[in-house]
């Protein structure tokens, strides 16, 4: 026989948690994912601008000092928590007219809540001074190679000096040779930053700083404004790539040369074409008669792997459609839509596809 009757006074039946706590819990739970998730991108986690991935020695310094301040910090919540869990047990089972504080308690307190949180800012504190250095250093003194990197709304304009080298968003180094990369803008504010092999260092107006790149390994390594510069802050990327010496070495010669005179009828009516419109008013191209400096360099356009400084990749169709209409795949850059016939540009984009 089923049992009617309700519960005694003063006793909670048990039964299945109602409709609004079940929501409360999924709620709850929804927003530690959130948290959970965002704290994972923050850390880099299946991101290729981690710095928690480095490729050189400031970076593992940066890397080191970003674990031990987690540590740190979890060290502090963990004694905070402790000290109010502490605190909430040991008031439950006192009498209410038991004193609130017993030397115990206080020695607990301070030990927990000053001097062992005092101790670890400290320790983090002179770890962080102590790794300062390697990181802020400029020009190193072993520096056989020097970069120019300008910032530019919104691309990066790369200069090898000594080597008469000039190309855009793309940063070739030598692997296990320091570099000297003296950036500047010419026009706002902006940070560049290569998370896997340094810290990010500000491009001011009418100043010039210098950062040191070295990285351990081959690879690519993505980089990006880290100071909100306008419009089209988001898609102004840049790639450092670490070649093997020789191959460096390679890519710097070839690099050097002036553009390849077209094989073609259509390359060389291509050519034409850009020399003689607004193409060749803001690039360059050596060897040609164009030399603009509004844009980027386009001697060896080609050989590049982006775009428009990341928008897009470097592919016959994305660059046939950037040539079109710049400002449908960058709203706001400073290049205008192209106003030439469909024969004019498949002449056009067929002269920038080989220069490599």
């Amino acid at each position: 026989m089923a049992n009617d009757e309700p519960a005694p006074s003063g006793v909670r039946a048990a039964t299945a948690p109602g409709p609004a706590r079940v929501r409360r819990r999924r709620a709850a739970a929804a927003i530690a994912a959130t948290v959970a998730g965002a704290m994972l991108a923050g850390c880099g986690v299946g991101n290729d601008q981690s710095t928690l991935d480095p490729a050189s020695s400031p970076s593992h310094r940066i890397a080191q000092l970003w674990w031990l301040m987690f540590i740190g910090a979890a060290v502090i919540f963990a004694l905070v928590v402790m000290l109010m869990l502490t605190a909430i047990v040991r008031r439950r089972g006192r009498p209410d007219d038991a004193p609130s504080r017993t030397p115990a308690s206080s020695a607990l307190v301070v030990t927990g809540g000053v001097i062992l949180p005092a101790v670890v800012l400290v320790a983090l504190f002179a770890l962080a001074v102590r790794a300062m250095p390697s990181t802020a250093a400029g020009r190193p003194a072993d520096a056989r190679l020097t970069v120019q990197a300008v910032g530019r709304q919104w691309f990066w304009e790369i200069h090898y000096p000594a080597q008469h080298v000039t190309t855009a968003n793309e940063l070739h180094i030598p692997v296990g040779r320091p570099v000297a990369v003296e950036v500047a803008t010419a026009d706002v504010i902006h940070s560049f930053w290569v998370p896997e092999l340094n810290r990010k260092i500000d491009m001011i107006p009418g100043q010039r700083n210098t950062i040191t790149l070295e990285a351990d390994r081959p690879g690519v390594y993505a980089g990006q404004c880290a100071e909100f510069c306008g419009l089209q802050h988001a898609q102004m990327a840049f790639l450092v790539i670490a070649d093997p010496p020789a191959r460096f070495a390679q890519w710097l010669q070839a690099q050097a040369r002036p553009a390849a005179a077209p094989a073609t009828a259509s390359a060389a009516r291509g050519r034409a074409i850009f020399e003689t419109t607004t193409c060749g008013a803001c690039h360059t191209i050596a060897g040609t008669s164009a030399a603009g400096v509004v844009g980027p360099d386009l001697t060896h356009v080609a050989s590049r792997s982006l775009l428009a400084a990341g928008a897009i990749l470097n592919t016959p169709q994305q660059l046939a459609a950037w040539v079109r209409n710049p400002q449908h795949v960058k709203p706001g850059a400073k290049m205008p839509p192209t106003q030439l016939s469909t024969g004019q540009l498949r002449d056009l984009d067929g002269y920038l596809e080989t220069l490599r």
